[in-house]
């Protein structure tokens, strides 16, 4: 890819995630704030503010780049002619969004053939963003501008690991989690997307999640991988269609993990 077409959409993306913070922020922590269940058996909320993001979105991909293709978590995929699909979840967390807690994140990859190749984990309301790939690893905050590189020389028994939802997934998935969380140092819980933003940040080593879907998983790979880290499912292979994720700060705590979760 051209420089300039890297920077290209380099500056849509950043501007999208301009765009989604201004639709989302005046609901945050609303009381009044409603939310609709999109499952019969369980609980998946969206909100008004799910739907204006990723139509604000939506709208600026129209203008900038109306011949790349766009997948969804709310208005699902349009075909495009580029080779190069947008991929999109504007509130990853929003039973976090729902509850007032700052660990929602929104999230966008621009993915072609064989996965991420760019992607933005944005937090607005602490003003975050950590930007991965098209040779930027960077977090932009109200403190500055930052590199990302995660941690090189921890071990697995030295880790920090994070999954969103105790339960995990499956009960057999769960007894997968728990053999690697009884190796680490430190395991904590309900992140969403942030946990894999502080991966790539260099403050923590592990998430292992399952249950994902394309629009969880693809902007966080593209972060992680910039900052020097791994992504992959639990067979060791590419992860950018979702289900069983773990993503690690380095090779040497990704490889002790996965052979742990294969031999579960």
């Amino acid at each position: 890819m051209k420089r300039s077409d890297a920077d290209t959409i380099i500056r849509v993306a950043h501007a999208m995630a301009d765009a989604a913070r201004a639709a989302i922020l005046p609901h945050f922590r609303m009381n009044d704030l409603a939310a609709e269940n999109k499952l019969i058996d369980g609980f998946d909320p969206v909100t008004i503010a799910d739907r204006a993001a990723e139509l604000a979105m939506r709208d600026i991909l129209a203008k900038e780049r109306p011949y790349d293709g766009i997948l969804g978590e709310e208005f699902g995929a349009t075909q495009g002619s580029s080779g190069l699909t947008w991929v999109l979840d504007p509130i990853d967390g929003t039973r976090g969004f729902i509850s007032g807690t700052p660990t929602w994140g929104v999230l966008i990859a621009v993915s072609d053939e064989n996965g991420p190749i760019f992607g933005i984990v944005d937090q607005p309301y602490v003003g975050e963003r950590f930007v991965g790939g098209l040779g930027v690893a960077q977090m932009v905050s109200r403190h500055g501008e930052r590199q990302l590189t995660s941690r090189k020389n921890k071990s697995l028994k030295e880790a920090v690991l994070f999954t969103t939802f105790p339960e995990v997934g499956s009960a057999e998935e769960r007894s997968s989690f728990e053999r690697v969380a009884a190796e680490v140092k430190l395991t904590r819980y309900g992140m969403d997307c942030y946990a894999y933003a502080l991966i790539a940040c260099g403050q923590v080593d592990l998430v292992i999640e399952a249950g994902l879907n394309s629009y969880d998983i693809q902007a966080p790979i593209a972060v992680v991988e910039a900052a020097g880290g791994m992504v992959t499912d639990w067979s060791g292979d590419r992860a950018h269609e979702g289900g069983r994720v773990l993503a690690a700060s380095n090779q040497r705590i990704h490889q002790a993990a996965l052979e742990l979760l294969q031999n579960a």
